[in-house]
């Protein structure tokens, strides 16, 4: 049984979901597994990460519109410190979630056919945020 640990950074430019597949299948690629699982972990409280349709964008951003009538910027939270998108970001990631495990097989993900594994961020600027990758197979 092999276990490898990686990492990652996303910048982000706002808002919005954010397509890693290609970057998690890298890492499974060079870990050499070729049978299963990994997991993704997104180390912030203001972004999460999600398995969504990676086909129609217009999924994706019915998705963050959702969020921003179910969350709203504007409503009365106490946790300000970084703004007005502070709070409701971390509303919205405690609603989604901050790690995904798939299976592996034959070294590749098994996603379904439209599936990707996205990073969801909540905040309006521009962010840095860092990925870690646990694959464990062999």
């Amino acid at each position: 049984m092999k276990v490898e640990h990686e990492k990652f950074e996303v910048r982000t430019q706002g808002k919005g979901t954010y397509e890693i597949t290609d970057e998690v299948q890298d890492k499974i690629d060079k870990s050499g597994v070729r049978n299963g699982v990994v997991t993704i972990f997104v180390q912030h409280t203001s972004c999460s990460l999600t398995a969504m349709e990676n086909a129609a964008p217009a999924a994706r951003r019915d998705v963050e519109r959702f969020f921003e009538k179910l969350v709203p910027e504007d409503a009365d939270y106490e946790h300000d410190d970084e703004g007005p998108d502070d709070m409701p970001s971390h509303i919205r990631m405690v609603l989604t979630r901050t790690s995904e495990t798939v299976p592996i097989a034959d070294g590749k993900m098994q996603l379904g056919t439209w599936q990707g594994i996205f990073l969801f961020e909540h905040r309006r600027e521009p962010r840095r945020r860092k990925i870690s990758v646990t694959i464990i197979g062999e």
